[in-house]
């Protein structure tokens, strides 16, 4: 058996798992990972990743008995990896895996972006694991995408080469936010007048702070025209803003998708309809540049959460197809939400394997 330490870092959180799996094979399937011990711990915390792995490895040692000697590792990292260095975007830490394999004695590390790990991750799900929205006409050959909106928005996409797949990550989501509609050009002016952007990105929108400032800016927008009362089609959301509280205008992300869940909140229900449709017109962005008839993921912390939503009215997919002439291909690219939340530290599993 070979042992494996996979480890999603982030700038608040990082989880670290020890994953066993059969010597000489490719963990690409979930099935073949064999969890041994996993721990989260606050980053910040730690001056470095190396003493946090030293600690999570004692902590390992003292629950089996044995002190783990893992051969290879793979971190998946929130924010970019350039060669086999990465320096946190919220973190004062400079990784490199030569540094790592000499510190922790390691045979093999690897650094990969953490969509990258996501892209990985999507060889070892099962079909237990996933959600078709779109069927679509799929080509076994052809390139996959991968989308997500969580924290921020992760881009990325797999190509085939003879029996495998190589794995790319991308900066996707910070390219410019296109608005489509009146509102959404509103929402793009709003972002540049209270927060002085001189561009604004399509993650600012398609994220979970971005699913807070909606919010806000309908707010906002519900209570500017209340006190203008521009016209009788302008009663609707007169009553929405009347009553705004200072409590109502500070809700979270997932406050917000909850109560639109719940359909308990008018002014929720309208920020996840922009929300959505924001994020399909991206997924379908996407699609056009790779023409993805291996199919399209969306993972991220969000969409599996408002699964209802995404489905009502078809709102994310006709955003997706609503691409003018090109329409028709886009109705042949299978859609697919990603249902299980590990698969980014699957995906490090699978990268470590391959190592």
């Amino acid at each position: 058996m070979t042992l494996l330490l996979v480890g999603d870092v982030g700038g608040t959180k990082t989880l670290l798992r020890l994953v066993e799996m059969p010597t000489g094979e490719t963990s690409t399937t979930a099935s073949q990972q064999k969890n041994l011990y996993e721990a989260l711990y606050t980053s910040q915390e730690y001056p470095d990743l190396v003493p946090m792995v030293r600690e999570f490895l004692q902590a390992a040692a003292s629950l089996l008995g044995n002190s783990p000697t893992p051969t290879k590792a793979c971190f998946a990292i929130a924010g970019p990896v350039v060669g086999h260095t990465s320096v946190l975007t919220n973190l004062a830490w400079s990784l490199t895996t030569e540094r790592l394999e000499q510190e922790l004695n390691i045979a093999h590390v690897s650094l990969i972006n953490d969509f990258a790990a996501v892209g990985y991750g999507l060889l070892s799900l099962t079909p237990e694991d996933i959600l078709t929205l779109q069927p679509g006409r799929p080509q076994s050959t052809a390139p996959i995408a991968v989308i997500g909106a969580g924290t921020g928005l992760g881009e990325g996409f797999l190509v085939r080469l003879l029996d495998d797949y190589h794995v790319y990550a991308t900066e996707g989501g910070h390219a410019d936010f296109a608005p489509r509609t009146d509102m959404e050009f509103e929402l793009l002016q709003y972002f540049h007048q209270h927060y002085h952007l001189d561009r604004v990105s399509v993650e600012r929108v398609v994220s979970g702070q971005g699913i807070v400032t909606i919010y806000q800016f309908l707010c906002d927008r519900a209570q500017d025209l209340d006190r203008d009362r521009l016209s009788a089609a302008s009663e609707h959301s007169t009553n929405l803003g009347a009553n705004l509280t200072k409590k109502d205008r500070h809700l979270s992300a997932a406050e917000i998708s909850q109560a639109a869940l719940e359909k308990s909140n008018p002014i929720c229900q309208q920020t996840m309809e922009l929300f959505i449709e924001a994020y399909g017109a991206e997924a379908g962005n996407l699609a056009l540049k790779l023409l993805p008839y291996g199919g399209l993921y969306l993972a991220g912390g969000i969409a599996a959460k408002i699964l209802p939503l995404i489905k009502e009215g078809d709102r994310f997919l006709n955003a997706f197809k609503q691409k003018g002439r090109m329409s028709s291909l886009l109705e042949r690219i299978p859609v697919h939400i990603v249902k299980n939340p590990q698969v980014g530290l699957q995906g490090a599993a699978v990268c470590a394997s391959r190592l």
